[in-house]
């Protein structure tokens, strides 16, 4: 039986561990059943993003008549958008065909799945064929995900899409006339965009109380209220059955609160439920690969499972399912696969940020307040508008405007940022510079672990690092939308600060 040095299951994030292992002569293999560069080139981040700007665009559009702009749409040109969509995933045919005449490396077509210890079988996407067999010294689980399909009567008869099936065989030749997308998370609110802006009528239906739950509240609450300008939104509504015909398909969702029932009509149905792992397919229990209760696979701070010489990076963890978090753990991994022992790197996750890229557009890093709060940290909060500075003003936002956006920055008693969140426009690029200060001024001398964990950012002992002061000692460029998260630190206010008790001296 063949054995390769190196086995790599997945063409995400995985390339670059497999690259370094090409790099220094090892005998390598990888597996992949769907195109290369798996979910953030082909079916996810990339391919949405050339949908959303255009999406952006119509809205702003719209926007412009509150600065007295009246723009008019006069056509939607659905043929270019998608022939510059699909130059973006035909990318995964090139580095297929670069990939195919390296030396050392066997490229598995197909579904991998364990057969005993350290050893593997590939199968036909079918599943009716075996392409190989084979062991492996070390492997690296970078299997991402799947959509999770809820248990709704009827829906598999009635037919649905996910992201990765519009993304290939599913996708439309037009925008579709009506949509019903379940779910309230990222792709929901990205996918929600996309089509209310291009004319789609669009219903979301989320069994939370609230959209985009891994948000604040507060910007819950503002998505929410911006959406149902365009579309319809019920929360606190579970979708329990399908039905109907190639035209037309209709959900039945109950109420969560009263057991309601209402019916929603369209011409097709999203599903945005969320995502669950691919760990079955792998079949890891045959290598003694553990998971946990929903069946993520469990790493350690080294990104190592409790299986020597196996590791897990990217959404196979079930960790911040992000291309970026995952290219992070792709550097640890590289670094823990093939550098010295005594020199293994530790995951910190105290700063990994995000963008929701819907509209009004989310910007994430850090926790959130109640996090802060459930953590024990002592906290000020901060909240400043779009509205409240001179660009914003220029922008077209006002005081009383729903879509007036804002910044919500949340710092403990010694000004460290635990968390900063924006919703509006540019809130990605809002957000990043705090990225870069949680991850700033750790110069410090610290403790030797001497073999331990390395200590996580939010707790190194370094009063100047990670904190707020390098924007409050900074100039920032007026007028320009950066006001809205320099100058929010003129309005922090404690949270839960405890006062310390005075001491009264007598003589």
């Amino acid at each position: 039986m063949e054995t390769y040095d190196l086995v790599v299951i997945g063409s995400g994030a995985g390339l670059n561990v497999l690259n370094v292992g090409l790099q220094v002569g090892m005998k390598c293999a990888l597996i992949e059943d769907t195109k290369l560069g798996a979910t953030c080139l082909t079916r996810g981040c990339i391919p949405s993003k050339v949908l959303v700007h255009p999406a952006d665009l119509i809205r702003e559009a719209q926007h412009a008549q509150k600065v007295g702009i009246q723009f008019n749409v006069e056509k939607i040109d659905w043929e270019l958008i998608s022939k510059r969509m699909w130059s973006q995933i035909d990318e995964s045919k090139q580095i297929e065909e670069g990939l195919s005449q390296v030396p050392n490396l066997t490229l598995y077509r197909g579904i991998g799945e364990f057969i005993g210890e350290y050893e593997m079988q590939v199968k036909s996407s079918e599943g009716k064929n075996i392409l190989g067999s084979f062991k492996g010294e070390k492997f690296v689980i970078a299997s991402g995900a799947r959509s999770f399909i809820p248990p709704i009567e009827g829906l598999e008869e009635v037919g649905y899409v996910t992201n990765r099936s519009f993304f290939g065989d599913k996708f439309p030749k037009q925008p579709w006339k009506s949509l019903i997308i379940i779910g309230g998370g990222v792709i929901a609110a990205e996918f929600a965009h996309i089509f209310s802006a291009m004319g789609t009528e669009v219903t979301i239906l989320e069994m939370l109380p609230r959209l985009v739950t891994t948000e604040e509240p507060e910007i819950s609450q503002f998505v929410e209220q911006n959406f149902k300008k365009y579309m319809k939104v019920y929360v606190n509504h579970k979708a329990i059955k399908a039905k109907g015909n190639k035209k037309m398909k209709t959900i039945i969702a109950q109420n969560m609160n009263t057991g309601k029932e209402i019916e929603v009509s369209a011409e097709e149905i999203l599903i945005a439920t969320g995502r669950r792992s691919n760990a079955d397919i792998l079949k890891v229990e045959k290598t003694g690969v553990e998971t946990d209760e929903k069946g993520w696979i469990k790493t350690n701070h080294y990104l190592e499972t409790n299986k020597k010489n196996i590791w897990c990076i990217g959404d196979a963890n079930g960790l911040y399912q992000f291309r970026h978090k995952a290219n992070y753990e792709a550097e640890i991994c590289v670094n823990n696969i093939f550098g010295p022992e005594e020199q293994k790197k530790s995951v910190d996750y105290s700063s990994v940020p995000w963008a929701i890229f819907t509209y009004p557009q989310v910007g994430h890093v850090g926790i959130t307040q109640q996090e802060a709060i459930d953590k024990g940290y002592e906290i000020y909060v901060a909240m400043k508008n779009y509205s409240t500075v001179a660009k914003g003003f220029a922008m077209g936002f006002e005081n009383d405007d729903e879509d007036n956006g804002f910044f919500k920055l949340i710092v403990d008693k010694s000004y460290k940022i635990l968390g900063a969140h924006v919703v509006g426009p540019h809130a990605a690029i809002l957000v990043q510079p705090f990225v870069y200060l949680m991850n700033s001024g750790f110069t410090c001398s610290l403790p030797e672990t001497h073999g331990g964990v390395d200590i996580p950012k939010l707790e190194h002992a370094c009063p100047e690092a990670g904190s707020f002061m390098p924007i409050y000692n900074s100039m920032v460029i007026h007028p320009s939308l950066n006001e809205v998260t320099g100058w929010a630190i003129g309005n922090l206010k404690p949270i839960n600060i405890k006062m310390e008790p005075h001491e009264h001296h007598h003589d």
